[in-house]
Parts: structure tokens; C-alpha cells; sequence
């Protein structure tokens, strides 16, 4: 251990620029994980801002409806004939579009 410490001493700045490449590193990595977490989230509230009646949705739990109202921090959702639940919008996505196979 003690050899260790020595030979840092002995090599002056190498240990210096060991600490800038971990750094940059780091850097570089935070960069890319949180970039594109960032923008998805960023078209997600688009999305909820968005929101209007008709628009086709799922929510996180996989349930399907079309909205029914919009309020401030809720959506009314109609996921059957006169059947309408109130949610909040975070848990609200855009719904897939059917395939071309589902919809004949």
C-alpha cells in the first residue's frame, strides 16, 4: 500500500490527469443518460398539454379510452359506453395507433 502511495509521489501529475479523464468521463456519460430522459419527458408534458376531447389514450395501467373533458390537473376519460373515469393527467399516455392488421 505504502509502495503505491510512493510511486504516485514519485510520478507527480500523472495521478493529476488520472482525476481530469474520470471526470470527463463522468461528464460524458451523464450527457448521454440524461439527455434523452430529459427530452422524452419534455414530449410528454407536450402531449398532456395538449390534450383535447376525442384524442385517443392509455393509461399506465394499459387501460384505453377517449377523453371525455380536460381540467387543470385531471381528464375526464370515457373507457366504455357512458362509463367515464377522472384521472390524473401524469398518468395519461398517447395511445398507440392501431395496426393496419387490428383495424378489418
Amino acid at each position: 500500500m505504502t509502495n503505491m502511495i510512493l510511486l504516485q509521489a514519485q510520478q507527480g501529475g500523472a495521478g493529476g490527469s488520472m482525476w481530469i479523464w474520470m471526470i470527463v468521463i463522468l461528464v460524458v456519460m451523464w450527457i448521454l443518460m440524461m439527455r434523452p430522459q430529459r427530452k422524452k419527458e419534455k414530449e410528454e408534458q407536450q402531449f398532456r398539454n395538449s390534450l383535447k376531447k376525442g384524442d385517443r389514450v392509455v393509461f399506465s395501467g394499459g387501460i384505453y379510452g377517449k377523453v371525455h373533458s380536460v381540467d387543470a390537473h385531471t381528464v375526464e376519460v370515457e373507457v366504455s359506453n357512458g362509463v367515464i373515469m377522472t384521472v390524473e393527467k401524469s398518468m395519461i399516455q398517447p395511445a398507440p395507433e392501431p395496426k393496419a392488421e387490428e383495424k378489418k
